[in-house]
């Protein structure tokens, strides 16, 4: 039974070794390899080291498959990523700008620390630095406000609890309280992010989430209105292997496996669940299956009768010859 209930956070990205992960404060943060892309997919935005203590953020040209422009940065950064498969994030949804986090060389080093920068003019624009330990989460699709993941004094060393703040970016100001709170008796959410996807618009941005008892979720974060919801989904075991696609206009968030077989459908608003068919009349089928084997049995057993009536009207004749 679908189980639905109003989050007060957003999950955990996916603590897993990804080639280029580095730490920084309780998350992980990824240097070289694709980085994040931008929304046309035309530029691929890459951070390395330079071995200099400073970070090369370099833009690619996917077409041309080279860098045609770059940046020194002073001090170590990486792209936040999400999801074992190390998605870039960090890209606001107009393309402008760009949020890059902090790689100490020990983890859960404080302050944690983001960079800003304006990707029109390839240009550092601000630090930011909060005491505490935060991971980035989100960006709303104009980049006024990021969603951060903050984990609780304390607790550096366990990802297990966590909720979510905002940041306005306008007033470079930590928002207070937490992102929807719309229960005092609510509890803080648990789980490692598996795989995201976000709206054409760049609102809504859907990740799926698996609690530490291995029961899965989807975490659906609106970032302009700063509301989020939690839809319990039913154990998967191959959930390593499922990724979350937007269907109908943006009105269906569907749930499959890479090779495209479906496994369940959310409506988008109401959070309900439903399960595709795969395409094929297996409920036909099976029935269909089994009465043709029952025919042939029942066929074979009536050859088998026949056969012994012969041979046992055959012996006869022999014994009165």
């Amino acid at each position: 039974m679908r189980r639905l209930s109003l989050c007060l956070v957003a999950a955990v990205g996916a603590l897993v070794a990804v080639p280029g992960a580095l730490a920084s404060g309780p998350s992980f943060v990824t240097q070289g390899g694709a980085g994040v892309a931008s929304p046309d997919g035309a530029f691929h935005y890459v951070t390395i080291s330079d071995g200099s203590r400073a970070t090369l953020l370099e833009r690619v040209e996917v077409a041309r498959g080279q860098v045609n422009y770059w940046i020194r940065l002073k001090g170590s950064w990486g792209t936040p990523t999400i999801g074992n498969g190390a998605t870039g994030q960090g890209l606001s949804h107009d393309g402008r700008t760009l949020v890059l986090a902090s790689t100490p060389g020990a983890p859960y080093a404080l302050p944690s620390k983001f960079l800003v920068v304006s990707l029109p003019r390839m240009k550092v624009v601000r630090t930011i630095a909060l005491r505490g330990y935060f991971s980035f989460d989100a960006l709303s699709p104009d980049a006024s406000r990021m969603y951060l993941i903050e984990f609780k004094p304390g607790q550096a060393g366990d990802v297990s609890r966590y909720i979510v703040r905002g940041y306005d970016m306008r007033t470079s100001r930590l928002l207070p309280g937490k992102i929807a709170d719309r229960s005092e008796d609510e509890k803080t959410m648990a789980g490692y992010a598996m795989t995201r996807t976000t709206s054409a618009d760049g609102r809504w941005v859907y990740t799926l989430y698996q609690k530490p008892n291995g029961e899965p979720f989807v975490h659906a974060l609106d970032t302009v209105h700063a509301a989020a919801y939690c839809i319990d989904l039913p154990k998967n075991k191959g959930l390593y292997n499922i990724v979350l696609s937007l269907r109908n206009g943006g009105r269906t968030l569907a749930a499959h496996w890479r090779s495209g077989r479906p496994w369940l459908n959310v409506a988008v608003g109401t959070w309900r669940i439903s399960y595709p068919g795969a395409g094929f009349p297996w409920v036909w089928v099976g029935p269909a299956i089994g009465s043709g084997l029952a025919l042939l049995a029942a066929g074979a057993l009536l050859r088998r009768r026949r056969a012994e009536k012969l041979q046992e009207h055959a012996g006869q004749e022999l014994g009165l010859a």
